[in-house]
């Protein structure tokens, strides 16, 4: 008997492995059928890959300092030595838009990640209680009814302009959408039956949200926090083309056609290069959201 033991243990190891491999083939053919079904989320994540790799990769992608001023070398049209050309301080556009990637990219998963916490927090607490419910919605509606780009532009004017305080501003903007989406889904989980179930054994509030209703509401957060990535991006661009978003050093895709706009009639691409890199990534952000929300809806995944 003492000498079967080890030769059972070892008998035991390859199918664990098997196993193993089975479930990891499982799940990259769940992957690949869902790519398959959703090319949305294909594409969509292949341009923000694209973008994320630009980003990171800037300074080997045969960029210079994107703040360097050359004015001998001013408005130069797009050649060998300038691809994208240079704006009127003899800046190499190139590298300005390449850099501009950090910037969008940096607000738009900033807010993101922070107008999801704060609208699971906001939204989670009002679905608590009904008094709670009353002042923090009332609350919401107010910020809602002013229009985003107005209320950014207000909350900018309060303070410095940077990278931080542009994602600050734009968070608040895009928490009250976030907080009613979490308070709809939480009050519809409420009244299910493995919630009153959970109750009737005698779960508590922290347990019962955290076990059941933190998880129900991953799939409609992970589809709003795209909408939230894509409208930051959209919001930072607006700010910095009219003043009020980073700084004029900073080199920004909203920046940088700010500084081309005074010349569009006569050098249209110190204007649309940096206008194209926004719409391609706005675009990628908004497939992914898209191709999200149709495979994590179960009644789109049935229609499909």
């Amino acid at each position: 008997m003492s000498r079967s033991l080890p030769n059972s243990a070892l008998d035991f190891a390859p199918a664990a492995s098997v196993r193993r491999e089975l479930r990891t083939a499982s799940s990259a053919a769940i992957v690949v059928r869902s790519l398959r079904r959703h090319p949305q989320i294909a594409l969509g994540s292949s341009i923000l890959l694209a973008m994320a790799l630009i980003a990171i990769l800037a300074p080997w992608l045969g960029t210079i300092d994107p703040r360097a001023i050359s004015l001998g070398k001013r408005l130069r049209p797009p050649s060998a030595e300038f691809w994208f050309g240079t704006d009127m301080l003899g800046r190499d556009l190139y590298s300005r838009v390449v850099y501009g990637a950090r910037i969008s990219l940096l607000v738009g998963l900033g807010c993101a990640v922070l107008a999801s916490i704060g609208g699971v927090v906001v939204g989670m607490a009002a679905a608590s209680g009904r008094w709670l419910d009353a002042i923090a919605m009332r609350v919401m509606d107010g910020l809602m009814a002013i229009p985003a780009i107005l209320l950014a532009i207000a909350l900018m004017a309060i303070s410095r302009g940077s990278i931080g305080t542009v994602i600050v501003a734009i968070t608040i903007v895009e928490i009250p959408r976030v907080a009613r989406m979490i308070r709809g889904v939480v009050l519809s989980l409420r009244e299910q039956p493995f919630i009153e179930a959970a109750v009737a054994a005698g779960s508590t509030g922290p347990k019962i949200v955290w076990r059941h209703l933190l998880p129900a509401v991953v799939s409609p957060l992970m589809v709003q926090a795209t909408f939230v990535g894509s409208a930051a991006i959209v919001i930072e661009a607006s700010l910095s083309f009219i003043g009020a978003g980073t700084p004029p050093t900073i080199p920004s895709w909203g920046n940088i056609m700010s500084d081309g706009k005074t010349l569009w009639q006569i050098k249209p691409y110190l204007v649309f290069i940096p206008a194209a890199f926004l719409a391609i990534t706005v675009l990628g952000v908004n497939l992914l959201g898209d191709g999200l929300r149709d495979a994590l809806d179960p009644r789109l995944s049935e229609r499909a």
